[in-house]
């Protein structure tokens, strides 16, 4: 009885975690740069690029504190489609020639188009927060 009791509990706490970060936030489209555009036109959304390279600290720091934030989330799949790119890797080093970058991570924030409307080098102090703010002044 005690065996059943503590499996019960145990599937119980490892659901209500694994459901914990679902939908939280920023949601990563998985496809080409060029789908991505595409998509973005379509849904009359903006696009949010992240240039990164597998090896940058700060990259990772937002891909594990950052871009998980729920609020972040909430406001960036409604308002952009988000691409996240390895500039080293895959269509990376094409990009790289079209949007040269000064530093990882960069962050640019474009029009349909791919016309780049702002651009943040490195982690934003503020982390979540600062981004949020630096997201709402995108038209």
């Amino acid at each position: 009885m005690k065996s059943i009791f503590l499996t019960g509990l145990l599937f119980i706490s490892l659901t209500s975690f694994a459901k914990t970060g679902e939908g939280d936030g920023i949601e990563f489209f998985h496809g080409s740069f060029k789908q991505a555009l595409a998509k973005a036109k379509k849904e009359n959304k903006l696009i949010f690029f992240d240039a990164y390279t597998s090896w940058c600290g700060p990259c990772k720091v937002l891909k594990t504190k950052v871009f998980p934030d729920k609020e972040l989330g909430e406001y960036m799949n409604a308002k952009f489609i988000s691409i996240g790119v390895d500039m080293e890797a895959g269509e990376g080093p094409q990009l790289a020639n079209m949007y040269p970058v000064e530093g990882y991570p960069t962050l640019m924030f474009m029009d349909a188009s791919g016309k780049v409307k702002k651009k943040v080098l490195g982690l934003p102090r503020g982390g979540a927060k600062e981004l949020l703010t630096v997201a709402k002044t995108v038209k």
